[in-house]
């Protein structure tokens, strides 16, 4: 079993290298073409699967920037993406703390996926944390607050939600992501881009 200060000196080392991802100029273009797409996607991608479910594809992007640049560029990535989305089509209130939320996310799921494989286990796990702490707990609690909602009336709808749209995001996300990633190496080995 790995030391204490050789597991944290590896995590320290993952975020300076994410962080050095943002002084890369195709990186932060590839950011940009993300984005993008993320705004794109949040208008026209989305299947309604009841009055309460909906299998939305806007955060794909926002995995792809977690995967490829690790946490720290992906939580930069996911708040301003999310202050972009509200501008370009607002939905409700803003609250600040909805994209601090968002950045929490990224910042999870860029943990989890950043210079590792991209498998089913690690989106599942990095997933339930995301979908546990963020949208259960963080965007519930906002909600109330917001709306004068009751906890007890909003949770119960909320963690269902999360708990069957779980292992469906994490499928989708598995498949797009692995698609994505393997034609991005394409691309690189051909150009010596990225």
């Amino acid at each position: 079993m790995r030391d204490v200060q050789s597991v944290v000196s590896e995590n320290m080392n993952k975020w300076k290298e994410s962080a050095k991802e943002l002084k890369i100029l195709h990186n932060l273009v590839f950011c940009g073409l993300m984005a993008a797409l993320g705004v794109v996607l949040s208008f026209v991608a989305s299947i309604d699967v009841g009055p309460y479910l909906r299998i939305g594809f806007s955060s794909i992007p926002d995995r792809i920037i977690d995967c490829l640049f690790g946490p720290v560029t992906g939580a930069i990535f996911g708040g301003t993406l999310n202050i972009i989305k509200y501008f370009v089509k607002p939905s409700g209130d803003f609250n600040l703390l909805f994209t601090l939320n968002a950045m929490l996310a990224d910042l999870i799921y860029g943990y989890f996926l950043y210079k590792k494989p991209v498998t089913i286990k690690n989106l599942l796990v990095s997933g339930f944390i995301v979908k546990l702490v963020v949208n259960v707990i963080n965007n519930t609690a906002l909600l109330a607050l917001m709306y004068g909602n009751a906890i007890s009336a909003i949770l119960p709808v909320r963690a269902v939600k999360n708990l069957v749209m779980w292992p469906v995001d994490a499928l989708v996300q598995f498949v797009i992501i692995t698609a994505v990633l393997k034609a991005f190496r394409q691309l690189k080995g051909r150009e010596g881009g990225f």
